[in-house]
């Protein structure tokens, strides 16, 4: 298990998704694998970075954590900001014009539907949300 702990800003994206990349290459992750890993850390990520802690900002504690069987990662976002279940979030309207939907949502149904699991807690004042995606 390797872990980096950020402020929870836009910038640190780049930071994030380098070290768990880092990580991912030394398992020679799938390329479609990585690139729906780097979409959820992106979009998990700046949604911390945009609400978790408005107006300010706050730490973000990023965990990568590999399973053998089957060959899985599993990375773990862990803030201390206001709580927010992702997975509570209202499905979007995907059917209708782009132009007549309400933005927002989108980014997390995306992730919703690459990622293998999504568990989502709230522990000791922290928002604990784990992403597992396999590499099989």
């Amino acid at each position: 298990m390797q872990e980096r702990t950020l402020d929870a800003t836009i910038e640190n994206i780049e930071a994030v998704t380098e070290f768990v990349n880092t990580q991912l290459e030394a398992l020679n992750c799938p390329q479609k694998a990585l690139r729906q890993i780097d979409i959820a850390i992106d979009e998990l990520f700046s949604n911390i970075a945009r609400y978790a802690y408005r107006p300010d900002t706050g730490p973000v504690t990023v965990r990568v954590e590999v399973e053998k069987e089957p060959l899985s990662v599993i990375l773990t976002f862990i803030d201390h900001g206001v709580p927010f279940d992702p997975l509570q979030a209202e499905t979007p309207d995907i059917t209708s014009d782009a132009q007549a939907r309400e933005p927002g949502g989108l980014g997390l149904y995306i992730v919703k539907h690459s990622m293998d699991e999504i568990t989502y807690t709230r522990e000791n004042g922290q928002n604990i949300l784990r992403v597992k995606k396999s590499m099989a």
